[in-house]
């Protein structure tokens, strides 16, 4: 079994011990993304689920690609919203990314570590090499 961190460069390092991703063999786990700056510490988005789902949606692709695939190897996505109400809001962008052959996911209510932030995913992805 190969077992390899994926930190992207174009990607902050973490604050606080974690990868950003992880390929074991052909199956990659990415860590739950939330919409956060360069910085780590500043919400990108305050306030607007459609911002933050974008922004969180393109770190994930970035990870993915830099493992070697495309948002379309994404098999499964765990979805974490502060607030219900932003559910249509996260779907409208999420429908954006995923139209054709979306994978598997769930979405629950929860609440989130930073404050400002609205929304967090996690995404398992499967990349043919």
């Amino acid at each position: 079994m190969s077992r390899t961190p994926i930190i992207p460069a174009s990607l902050p390092k973490p604050p606080v011990p974690y990868s950003p991703g992880v390929l074991v063999d052909n199956t990659l786990y990415v860590a739950g993304i939330l919409s956060l700056a360069k910085d780590m510490k500043t919400t990108v988005g305050v306030g607007d689920i459609r911002v933050q789902t974008r922004e969180v949606i393109n770190t994930i692709k970035t990870i993915v690609e830099e493992a070697g695939g495309t948002l379309k190897d994404i098999a499964f996505n765990s979805i974490f919203l502060r607030n219900l109400e932003d559910y249509a809001g996260m779907n409208e962008v999420y429908g954006e990314y995923f139209n054709e052959s979306p994978p598997a996911r769930y979405c629950i209510r929860t609440d989130l570590v930073p404050p400002n932030c609205l929304i967090e995913i996690a995404s398992i992805a499967h990349i043919q090499k």
